[in-house]
């Protein structure tokens, strides 16, 4: 039943976020597009903060992270950057394609380039 109840407050945000955008309402700043410059930070980290950390970044309310937050219960880490089993194949998969309660993305709106980035940032930590 928790689990549930976690999915339907993930949707909920999200749904929550996404009409408040489009009625053109105030936003939390999680949620609004990142304009990070990236000068000193790895390959792929402008296009995970511009597409990945209003659901994946660190900080209260962030539906995906806490998705896997109540996934893994401290098994894995919840944030997406932190985590060093994340293959390209799997990452690009999700992207594409949706996992849970996390949308697809069409390549009109995560470009090939972006998602390459995306991968190579995300796998930058996997052990050898």
């Amino acid at each position: 039943m928790r689990r549930i109840e976690t999915q339907l407050a993930i949707i909920f945000l999200c749904l929550s976020a996404a009409s408040a955008q489009a009625q053109g309402d105030r936003v939390p700043a999680s949620w609004t597009e990142a304009t990070v410059s990236g000068a000193g930070q790895p390959s792929g980290y402008v296009q995970f903060q511009k597409f990945c950390s209003v659901c994946h970044g660190e900080g209260p309310g962030m539906p995906g992270t806490l998705a896997l937050q109540s996934k893994y219960k401290g098994a894995r880490p919840a944030l997406l950057e932190k985590r060093t089993d994340l293959k390209p194949a799997f990452i690009k998969f999700c992207v594409r394609n949706g996992i849970s309660v996390m949308p697809s993305f069409r390549k009109t709106e995560v470009s090939e380039a972006d998602l390459d980035a995306i991968m190579e940032f995300l796998a930058r930590n996997n052990k050898q």
